[in-house]
């Protein structure tokens, strides 16, 4: 046990990241089966609960484990200090919450609608609004501070004290958080036929390896100015909930952001 504790504190951040690629991906494997890649349609509604709760298991395990080994106690409290950092300006407010709801609206479904109907954001074609709105609230709150736990919470600040700068500790930090997105994109794209159906996967693919690394950048850099925990918690989730509320629904499409 010595020798891996000495381990992990020699190499935090690729500790880190490998321990949460292991819990999220471990728990998949498990829960959808070896041969369970691509999943159908089915199993996608069927296991999508198991499948969401081993993707918001990683980074907060990771992350506060590794707090507690590197940092000890005084990790655990400037963790704690850092999520109630709420008094940081009105302006990190906006930018932290309307940002990915903006952009969503500007660049993808409305603008995509103007050529093709069918990319209307969700919340205007959807038949339960306020359904949808409460549960996009609730899995943006429920992705933004489960996550940022492990992201924010250790893998950002340790970049920044390591002077890595903010485009890239925010590009290192998304381009993986992205990628950690892949086992879930490929369960999630199948067919009905259990085959995998391109446009799904590319939809999420570009969404993982050009979106989520770009946010990413503007995330550390919010933080970076505010060193709050809660703000960067409160802008992953209206990315999440700007997903599931404004994003044209298609079948098999993860959920988790």
């Amino acid at each position: 046990m010595t020798t891996i504790t000495a381990l992990i504190k020699r190499h935090p951040l690729l500790s880190y990241f490998a321990l949460t690629f292991a819990i999220s991906w471990g728990v998949i494997v498990l829960v959808v089966g070896p041969g369970g890649l691509p999943g159908t349609p089915e199993q996608f509604e069927t296991l999508i609960p198991l499948v969401g709760l081993a993707m918001l298991a990683g980074p907060p395990v990771a992350g506060i484990l590794l707090i507690g080994l590197v940092h000890g106690r005084a990790g655990l409290r400037d963790l704690l200090a850092r999520m109630a950092r709420w008094r940081v300006g009105a302006r990190w407010y906006a930018v932290a919450l309307l940002t990915a709801p903006l952009l969503m609206l500007t660049v993808t479904p409305i603008g995509l609608s103007l050529l093709f109907p069918e990319f209307l954001p969700r919340i205007f074609t959807s038949d339960e609004k306020v359904s949808l709105v409460l549960f996009g609230i609730a899995m943006g709150l429920a992705a933004g501070v489960f996550e940022e736990l492990g992201w924010t919470g250790f893998a950002v600040p340790t970049l920044l004290r390591l002077r890595y700068g903010v485009l890239a500790t925010g590009l290192i930090v998304g381009v993986l958080w992205g990628a950690w997105h892949f086992l879930v994109n490929v369960w999630s794209s199948g067919t009905s036929s259990g085959a995998i159906s391109l446009t799904l996967f590319m939809h999420s693919f570009l969404f993982s390896a050009g979106v989520l690394p770009a946010y990413r950048v503007l995330m550390v850099w919010v933080y970076a100015r505010t060193e709050s925990l809660l703000v960067a918690m409160l802008m992953h989730a209206s990315l999440t909930a700007g997903n599931i509320m404004l994003v044209p629904l298609a079948t098999g499409m993860a959920l988790v952001s």
